[in-house]
């Protein structure tokens, strides 16, 4: 796993030099990435959001599109369409922009649900079907969609089955002083994501991914990993808990987390790094939560503190079935 911990470096170094103390949501879109899984980036226009999402694209030499949101984006225009060739007599497909390594869905939330509904296919099966043929896409393939938590007008919300197919949501937050004051300087002269080269290649992140599916936990990490989005289900804020497929999701995550950090076993940390930004999108809460103001990450939080954490030996052994 050596390898895949310079990989990692490598990347979020590049990626550094564009973006200023955002170490943390760099490392999770990375995680994302190397799971073979998808991204919510949720945060106030303006902090970096799509240049996260090209420095990324641009690091790694994969083909990046970009599909802005509209509300009268049609689904053929995402996924493609075919056409019609009086020369040949026959249909031809023309790909959409999902046709991409890395795409990015911009202000997914203006869109009508349907055309939202045409990306369920593309981001589970990694495939299109477009008049009832189907055309895989390309690898490896990564959606990273973003929407504004503070605006509301003229959009339309992420059903929950749209929302468990993002591996993780993010958020970037403010620059602090600092790192405001040394992104003037870094953009004075020139825009360093113009400048920006790759660092790895599509084949670099498929041989990752491949590795990062080796990384084991024994039967105690497992089982840890079930019950807290077990726990989510039964917690008495909570109307609507996380689905299997979000255990999945959290496991896949801490994969590949312990494989850029140069482990081939899992360990209780890195659930409970990642299962915040895992579990807490996927949450429906009780209205009288809502009320308390109560949040997914808060319900995420008092999860962790009841689950017991396994002790002992959780290394790389296998701990049975």
């Amino acid at each position: 796993m050596e390898s895949i911990r310079k990989l990692r470096s490598r990347i979020v170094e590049n990626v550094r030099r564009v973006l200023v103390g955002r170490d943390k949501p760099v490392e999770l879109v990375l995680i994302a990435l190397l799971a073979q899984g998808h991204v919510l980036i949720e945060d106030v226009p303006g902090v970096g959001k799509t240049t996260l999402v090209r420095a990324l694209a641009k690091s790694v030499g994969c083909e990046f599109r970009r599909i802005q949101f509209t509300p009268d984006l049609l689904p053929s225009d995402v996924t493609g369409v075919s056409v019609y060739d009086q020369r040949t007599g026959s249909f031809q497909f023309r790909p959409g922009p999902i046709m991409a390594n890395i795409v990015l869905a911009d202000e997914i939330n203006r869109t009508s649900p349907k055309t939202q509904a045409s990306l369920l296919e593309c981001m589970q099966e990694r495939q299109v079907t477009v008049d009832g043929i189907t055309y895989p896409l390309p690898e490896p393939f990564m959606v990273l969609a973003t929407q504004n938590p503070v605006e509301y007008e003229g959009t339309f919300p992420l059903p929950e089955a749209q929302l468990d197919r993002f591996m993780l949501q993010v958020s970037l937050g403010y620059p602090n002083l600092v790192e405001e004051a040394e992104m003037l300087t870094r953009f004075s002269a020139a825009d360093p994501l113009e400048e920006l080269q790759p660092v790895a290649t599509a084949q670099d992140i498929l041989e990752a991914q491949q590795a990062v599916r080796r990384v084991r936990a024994n039967r105690a990490v497992r089982e840890y990993v079930a019950r807290v989005v077990h726990s989510t289900r039964h917690h008495p804020q909570v109307h609507l808990g996380a689905s299997p497929r979000a255990t999945l999701a959290l496991f896949r995550a801490c994969q590949a987390l312990a494989a850029s950090r140069g482990r081939s076993y899992i360990i209780p940390d890195d659930v409970k790094f990642l299962a915040p930004a895992v579990l807490a999108h996927r949450l429906l809460l009780r209205p009288e939560a809502r009320l308390e103001e109560a949040t997914g990450h808060s319900v995420i939080q008092s999860v962790l503190n009841q689950v017991p954490v396994p002790v002992g030996d959780v290394d790389d052994t296998p701990g049975g079935p």
